[in-house]
């Protein structure tokens, strides 16, 4: 039997047991619950530390396990005995789905969206991690999803909810710098790959079943220590390089804070396309709409690999807002130049205000950090509410990947329609926005 029968009977089955199933009376927002029972896919590397911080949770019981390598399976197992364990997660979710009540998605980018639209469709409340999609069109399609269904969602940008960060989205929100016209944000990590085509055959690992770890993605050889377990991020099929990895980290207090929605435009410097990986150095420029907060335009320039931090060149301040002789830019954060002053965000750490002398005496909100995860494990359970639903995480996710879709065309400025949900004067940037799964991976609403 070929490889393309047995997917659509396999899938068939899984469709016949989601359809049989009941929906329970923990999935919508604000009901209540005696326990959370949980079901995790994806438990190795990050997989493994949301597993724990969820698992820590007093009213969290772990159900069931799900990873394509059985190493990772196994070591997690390990810590939860006596949760079920599968390598597929439409398996797991057709055997356990009536007695599962939430799902935690830890998998590489590129298997956020199938495993995340299955399991809303199924009526469960899902913690994703980032960034929320490897495509524009699936963050689209997972918050319409979550919004229709009322489901509690959060996505996994577990700093979001650190005090550092929401003491900034106070102070920039209570105008402490005055309204801003640029966001300058960056990060020399540098998770992209400028090389060739891979070549050669080579033997899967007996831990790893290849196929499944593909997942929605076209079918290619394995090649060691380049997809699994961690380089994937480089490679423009299944990771969304530095901009997806730290990026959505670090746009993620710019954007609340000045409650952004949609760039108008975007535009990449970085070397041509090569097909395989993420550029390794970027420069991504968009421009915003005016908020309350904003200018009447704003604009927003990303930093990454050898490009960042950004040069005194690059930031183009002057007078007064110059930064200081001798002021070193940490290796990851953001800078906002508002009207008043400048704020200087180091990747998890406290904001600088400069001029000094003009913020010396400026008070600082208190502000007190959150657990990321238990906020939504309460939020399922019917207490409170996320901070980082689809209804903020996809937008932001979104306005991110359209960055990395630029990156295919360097040079050119981009026109985005987020309302038709397409870029106006380039017809082959539109193909970027959605990918055609493999088939028993679709990511539409069942």
């Amino acid at each position: 039997m070929n490889s393309s029968i047995q997917r659509r009977q396999f899938m068939q089955t899984v469709a016949a047991g989601v359809s049989a199933l009941s929906v329970p009376c923990s999935v919508r927002a604000g009901s209540s619950l005696e326990k959370l029972r949980t079901a995790h896919i994806g438990v190795g590397g990050m997989g493994l530390s949301d597993l724990r911080s969820i698992a820590s949770h007093p009213d969290v019981e772990i159900a069931a396990l799900c990873d394509v390598d059985s190493d990772k399976l196994g070591q997690a197992a390990a810590e939860q005995p006596a949760a079920g364990k599968f390598a597929d997660y439409r398996e797991m979710l057709s055997t356990m789905g009536d007695s599962v009540d939430a799902i935690v998605v830890s998998t590489p980018d590129h298997s956020h969206a199938p495993a995340a639209m299955l399991a809303m469709n199924l009526g469960k409340p899902v913690y994703c991690q980032k960034p929320l999609t490897h495509e524009v069109y699936e963050a689209r399609q997972l918050r319409l999803v979550a919004e229709q269904k009322q489901l509690v969602t959060q996505m996994g940008i577990q700093i979001h909810s650190a005090a550092v960060y929401r003491r900034a989205v106070r102070m920039i929100q209570e105008g402490v710098v005055g309204r801003v016209s640029h966001v300058h944000a960056w990060s020399n990590k540098n998770w992209g790959y400028d090389g060739g085509p891979f070549s050669g055959e080579h033997p899967v690992p007996d831990s790893l079943n290849w196929d499944l770890w593909l997942g929605p993605a076209a079918f290619r050889p394995f090649v060691p220590r380049v997809y699994h377990p961690a380089n994937w991020r480089r490679l423009i099929d299944f990771g969304t390089g530095t901009l997806g990895d730290m990026g959505v980290h670090i746009f993620d207090t710019p954007y609340a804070a000045l409650e952004l929605t949609a760039p108008t435009w975007v535009r990449t410097t970085c070397r041509e396309p090569n097909g395989i990986g993420h550029p390794t150095a970027n420069v991504v420029e968009y421009e915003f709409p005016g908020t309350t907060h904003t200018t009447d335009t704003m604009l927003w320039t990303w930093y990454d690999g050898a490009k960042a931090p950004p040069s005194a060149d690059d930031l183009n301040l002057s007078g007064e807002l110059a930064l200081p002789d001798g002021f070193a830019l940490p290796g990851q954060g953001s800078l906002f130049v508002g009207e008043n002053g400048v704020m200087v965000l180091p990747h998890i750490s406290e904001a600088v205000l400069l001029p000094e002398a003009r913020f010396q005496d400026t008070e600082r909100p208190d502000v007190a950090n959150q657990d990321h995860y238990h906020q939504w494990v309460d939020a399922c359970r019917g207490t409170g509410s996320t901070s980082a639903d689809f209804t903020y995480s996809g937008p932001l996710t979104e306005a991110l990947l359209l960055g990395v879709v630029a990156n295919r065309f360097p040079g050119q400025q981009l026109g985005w329609d987020a309302d038709n949900m397409r870029f106006t004067n380039l017809d082959d940037a539109n193909q970027l926005l959605r990918r055609i799964n493999r088939e028993g991976f679709a990511v539409e609403n069942l």
